[in-house]
This record gives structure tokens, sequence and C-alpha cells, in this order.
């Protein structure tokens, strides 16, 4: 899940607890799952072959990859149009056309072989790609950090709710933030604990940065801390990066990650250590730490302007009081492209797990809703959104250009790098605890006889990784729907196992391929589970809300008040 924007203005996140889990009470929702004859004949049109039939045309390499602009975008795009039409929808666009189309900016930064920090008893010297890897903010051609002064700043984070500011007022205009990955983890009652929130992730930490007219920020890398390892970072951030067109001037010249090993040989250059870092940011205490080391940084930017597109498809709704509100299915269709400098024989990005898989899924459920008859009292929507490796940047623009209004939107389902390992008696709920969508999600479990569970991986922050998170900012509540971990047949911990392999192995990866390894009996369980949580949302009349004091809560009662 590739995100490269930080050019935003810093989200007004309100704070976030612990995930609760427990369904709101009263429920909003029956208690126990009932669908009719006909629904229940429609679900079982959601099949290996229908899913299959999608994943394996768009991780064919003749699609090369799904990079936002090139020809196998396109060809993406008009495949899925097509699927939406033979699925009995209509283009939901108001001129009649299925792509809701925008601009992406794309920004290619030379990475300069070496970066230099001065200070020391000697310079030290970094290396691309095996130290660091660093990205331009600017859409220009040029950036740079002019003899820039390096601050340590603990975790990067200003949080008012939790008592919690690492910056305490210090002037750090035109500095170099140096800071950790992830937010405080280590105390259940601050912050999330163990489960990461907003200010956690790295597209907080550049945002903050730009906030305090910072000149650049360097990311400390690891791999507990970042959820996967270095090699992702350098397939992510190198080549091309795709942004939507600045809409502000505020940017950082130079964005970085750097490894463990090449900030502790930055620090101790600086006279400092790591852990003892570390240890001191823990403290609601700390202050930002100039480190006596200057660096200067100049960066070539080639510039490009292409097009891309979501596509969108509408099944109008049967209920003329409802039918005007909409439940959006969605995923993405893009993927890596081709790498522009890689080695071995297979350069292409086939992104089949990630996120052919999704799409499959959501093509399938879009074929079983289009057979019913009468169809669902709220309108449904299926969103095919682009360029989300790139930053979340489809649903971004979609969320900031909805076609209907955000207070219509009654909530999302969103599909994104599916189980292919076989059944589970689990199924995971990424963001359960924050809406009353957890009634809808424990009825449908009940209704499958599997257990729905929490984000099982906490620590690496995947709602805010994913395309539901454009649309809670805008106040829509949303079920980002995982593969479970407990495979039937197979002994504790496989799930896990299968999981982390794939993360270090395939990630990210030309190796993301469909093979003949996949079992498909998870997607057709998930897929049915979305299905039926769908027909529940939209065939009720209750509108979803987000638990009282959620950080997405303030922007649903506004949206809906908009509307009123």
């Amino acid at each position: 899940m590739r995100q490269t924007c930080w050019i935003a203005i810093v989200p007004l996140i309100l704070g976030c607890g612990p995930d609760r889990g427990a369904d709101l009470s009263p429920p909003p929702y029956p208690s126990e799952a009932e669908f009719s004859t006909a629904e229940l004949a429609a679900a079982e049109l959601i099949t290996e072959a229908s899913i299959r039939a999608p994943i394996a045309e768009l991780a064919n390499d003749r699609y090369e990859g799904r990079g936002p602009g090139s020809a196998g975008d396109a060809a993406t795009r008009a495949y899925l149009a097509e699927r939406l039409r033979s699925a009995g929808f209509r283009p939901a666009m108001s001129d009649g056309g299925w792509e809701q189309a925008f601009t992406l900016v794309g920004v290619n930064t030379a990475q300069p072989g070496t970066w230099t920090f001065e200070g020391g008893d000697e310079p030290l010297v970094l290396d691309q790609g095996s130290d660091f890897i660093v990205s331009s903010g600017v859409q220009a051609q040029r950036a740079q950090v002019e003899d820039a002064e390096v601050v340590f700043v603990g975790f990067g984070i200003q949080a008012p709710e939790y008592e919690w500011d690492d910056y305490k007022g210090a002037d750090l205009t035109g500095k170099l933030l140096l800071m950790l990955n992830n937010d405080p983890d280590w105390d259940p009652d601050l912050f999330g604990g163990d489960t990461r929130l907003y200010y956690g992730r790295w597209t907080y930490k550049y945002e903050i940065a730009v906030s305090q007219g910072a000149a650049g920020a360097i990311i400390i890398h690891t791999t507990p801390s970042a959820g996967y390892p270095w090699q992702v970072v350098q397939t992510s951030w190198s080549g091309e990066q795709f942004r939507l067109p600045v809409q502000s001037e505020a940017s950082l010249q130079a964005a970085a990650w750097v490894t463990e090993s090449a900030a502790r040989r930055l620090l101790s250059a600086s006279g400092h250590d790591l852990d003892e870092l570390t240890a001191a940011a823990r403290s609601r205490d700390f202050t930002p730490m100039p480190l006596q080391l200057n660096t200067s940084i100049q960066l070539r930017n080639a510039l490009s302007e292409i097009s891309t597109a979501n596509v969108l498809g509408m099944l109008d709704g049967s209920d003329p009081e409802l039918a005007d509100e909409i439940v959006i299915y969605m995923a993405h269709h893009d993927h890596l492209g081709v790498a522009e400098d890689g080695e071995g024989e297979d350069l292409i990005y086939n992104g089949a797990r990630d996120n052919a898989s999704g799409v499959g899924m959501v093509a399938s459920i879009a074929s079983a809703l289009g057979q019913l008859s009468p169809a669902p009292r709220r309108s449904i929507l299926v969103a095919f959104v682009g360029a989300e490796e790139q930053g979340l940047l489809g649903s971004e623009y979609f969320a900031n250009h909805p076609i209907v209004p955000a207070g219509k939107i009654a909530a999302a389902i969103n599909f994104d790098a599916a189980n292919i390992w076989g059944p589970t008696r689990d199924i995971s709920f990424i963001g359960r605890g924050k809406s009353d969508l957890d009634a809808v999600a424990a009825a449908v479990g009940r209704f499958q006889e599997r257990t729905v569970e929490p984000d099982q991986f906490p620590d690496r922050g995947y709602y805010y990784r994913s395309d539901q998170f454009s649309l809670a900012k805008i106040g829509v509540p949303a079920m980002y729907l995982k593969g479970g971990t407990e495979h039937l047949g197979r002994p504790p911990g496989w799930g896990e196992e299968q999981l982390v392999a794939y993360e270090s192995e395939h990630y990210h990866q030309p190796s993301d391929e469909l093979t003949a390894a996949w079992d498909f009996g998870g997607l057709v369980q998930d897929a049915r589970f979305g299905y039926f949580a769908g027909l529940i949302i939209a065939g009720e009349g209750h509108f979803p809300a987000w638990r009282e004091g959620d950080e997405f809560e303030a922007a649903r009662l506004q949206a809906i008040a908009a509307v009123e």
C-alpha cells in the first residue's frame, strides 16, 4: 500500500483510543441476519470462478502492472466499466460516463548517490539505497535543503488530547527533522497502546513537519515500527511518485527514510546514542534536541502530468425514501507498474493479491447484487479507485469530489489484499469498535458461523493505509474487511506465518502473481460476508454512525447537517 503524499495540511485527528470491540448497545441493527430466498440465491453466484476471472485478467502481464496513466491503467478501467455494465450497473457520473477522471503530477527524484552530514569529528556519508531513500515534496524541477541543522524530535507528534507535544513551541523553520516511526505504544491508556493511530503513520509525520516549517524530515525505519522490511521502502519510494496537484505552497523539500543502522551512525557522529534518545522520547517532557549536525542536499525532479480515473457504477435503490443514499463497495484497481531499474527477468509488478484480489471480490459482489429484483432499498455504488499505491489519491479525490453529498453516503465496504490461503473460522474487520457497523458485522458473523475479530495486527495501522480512510475523513463509516488467520485444517499460527512470508517475499514485488497455490475458499467466504453486510446496511432505515467520541464523529455530524 504505497503512499507518497505529504503536501497536505495536518488532519484534525482528535484521538482514537484502543479498539474496544464490543457491539453497541442497544444495537441499531437486528441481532440476527435474515435474507430472502432471492438474496441467498444471488450469494451463490459469488464463486471461485467469478472472483478468479477478474484477478487473472488484471494480473496478466499485458496490463503492465496497472501503473497510473499507463496503457495498462486505461485497459484496466475499460475492462472494469464493462464488468459493471454486464452486472447491471449504470454509469455513475452525471455526464453518463463510468470514469471520474483526475490529474496526477509525477515527480521522479534523481536519488543522489550519497548524503553527507557535517559537524562530527569527520563528515558522515550515507549511501543511497542501503542507508537512505529520499524524495522531494515539491512539484518543481529542483528542491534543496541548504545547510540545515538536524534536530531530533522524538516521535514527531502533537496530540493535545493525550497531552503530548514533541515540539514544545521550538522554532524549526528550515531545519531537518529526524524522528522515530510509529507512535507511543507501551501503555494501553496512552494513545492506542499497540494499536497504531494516524499519529504513527509516516504520512502524518511528514505533514506535521510541513506545519512546523521544516525544510525536510527523515524517518528512522525499523521493520517492527514500520510493519514491513526496508525493501518495501526501497521499491515504494524509488522512481516516479504521483500526487494530486499541489493545493498550497507548503511542502517538504526533502522527505526521507534511513535505516536503523544508518540512524545509529548518524547519531553517534553527533555524540548521541539512538537507544538513549529513544528512551528520552518516551516521556511527555521530551523537547526537540539539536544534534549539532548540518546537511545540504540538492534534488532534481523530472515532472510529468498524467490522467487516471476512478471507475464508478451505480445500482439504483428500490426505496423512494432511501434511494438517494448510497452504500459503497470499493477496491483499488492500480498497482506499481513496471520497474524502471530492476534486476532479473521479471520487472512487472502484477499486483495479483494487492489488489486484483479485492477488485475480483467486488466485481463478483456487483454481479450478485445486479441479479436482485427488487434492488436493495439504498443505492449501491461500486468504486474501483485509482492511485491507491501513490497515497490513497483516487479515494482522496473521490472524497473531495463525491458524486453525492457525504451526508448521503451511508457506509463503505473496502477490500484490499485478500486472503489467498483458504477458508477461515474468523474474519478481520479493520475498524471494529469505531462505529455501529460492529452490529452488522456481528450479525453476518453469526450467520456465517465465524468470529469477527478486530485488526489482528494493530501495530501496523492498517486502518490508515487503505482507501476507507479517505472516506472516514469526510465522516463515512466503513468496513475494511481482511481475511482471518484461523484457517480450517491448519495448525494455530499457520495463517499468520503465511501473511508474514507474503510480506517479506512478495509484497510490492514482481512476484505478487496469481499462482496455482491460491486457495479461493477464503476469497469466496469473505466476498459473501461483504455482500451480506452491504445488504443489511442498504436494507435498514438506520443511518450508520460513529461511536460517540470517535475521531471521525464530528465530520459525520457536519456532513449530515449539511444535507438536512
